[in-house]
């Protein structure tokens, strides 16, 4: 049953890719529906689509903390034409916010982050004692790239075909709190966590188990120049991630980095964290795009 309608979701998308190529521009300001695409580089001889996706839900497990996404994440953009592997290329927003920093609150604030009484090392734990108790408590969790847009891949067959690696993407997390400070981030530009999402099932290493994204359901606007998904799950949870650095400034950061790693249960092997994205997508030709 799941591989027919798989077929069923390939086929549509193939005859949507075909009746895309085939709908003459048609010229308008860019407003209403093609507003959501003012910032993709259409005018760029190799964009050929452009993207505009809105995280709406979900939720990211790193290490022992889970932090749902409550506050929508926006993805924009434009990718090029697939290579004989379907993989495109990625271009960046050409206002620079290719992936929003959109913060989402972490359950518990700093008391739900950081519980002293669970880490074992005695100097630790004092340390933390002494410097979390006290009234900033709410923390925020910022999904950021971590590596530049052009190292973003992307596969449209995969959105929904519900096989294979759909988008490559390559994040870090910011914490944010006024005692961690503004540089507090788990991955980096040199330690990026890097994201293989698919629209399929996973094969994580233990002890997580398989589980499976979903590829949505296909519509079409302004009279079928634009392609759009309700429904879509991209899911990864055999992703790796390192340990905190930054956290609180130098000098600080010597005591609240160990301290986060220490709470948070990072750095964490593959197989020990969890992304869950759950999207809507819209894609155009960024010739349609150009004409609006």
């Amino acid at each position: 049953m799941r591989d027919h309608i798989k077929k069923s979701r390939w086929l549509c998308l193939a005859a949507s890719v075909a009746m895309l190529a085939v709908i003459a521009p048609s010229a308008s300001a860019h407003t209403g529906e093609f507003a959501k695409f003012n910032n993709c580089p259409s005018t760029n001889p190799e964009v050929f689509k452009c993207i505009y996706s809105v995280t709406t839900g979900g939720k990211v497990v790193l290490g022992k903390k889970t932090v749902p996404i409550v506050n929508p994440v926006t993805l924009q953009g434009g990718f090029s034409e697939p290579n004989e592997e379907f993989v495109s290329r990625f271009f960046g927003a050409t206002n620079g916010q290719t992936l929003s920093k959109t913060p989402q609150p972490v359950p518990g604030g700093l008391t739900g982050l950081v519980n002293c009484k669970e880490i074992s090392l005695g100097w630790l734990r004092e340390s933390c004692e002494a410097v979390f108790e006290n009234g900033l408590t709410g923390v925020n969790a910022t999904l950021e790239l971590a590596r530049p847009a052009s190292e973003i891949q992307i596969n449209e067959f995969g959105l929904v075909g519900e096989e294979g690696v759909a988008l490559r993407l390559p994040v870090k997390m910011h914490l944010e709190n006024p005692l961690l400070g503004s540089t507090c981030f788990v991955g980096s530009s040199s330690s990026p966590i890097w994201w293989n999402l698919t629209s399929g099932e996973t094969s994580p290493p233990p002890p997580n188990k398989p589980i499976h994204g979903n590829g949505g359901i296909i519509t079409f606007k302004e009279e079928g120049e634009i392609l759009h998904i309700d429904g879509n799950e991209l899911v990864d949870n055999a992703w790796s991630a390192p340990g905190a650095s930054g956290c609180g400034g130098w000098p600080a950061e010597y005591i609240l980095d160990p301290i986060i790693n220490a709470s948070v249960g990072v750095p964490s092997a593959a197989g020990q964290n969890t992304a869950i994205l759950k999207n809507t997508i819209d894609v155009a030709l960024a010739e349609t795009v150009n004409a609006h």
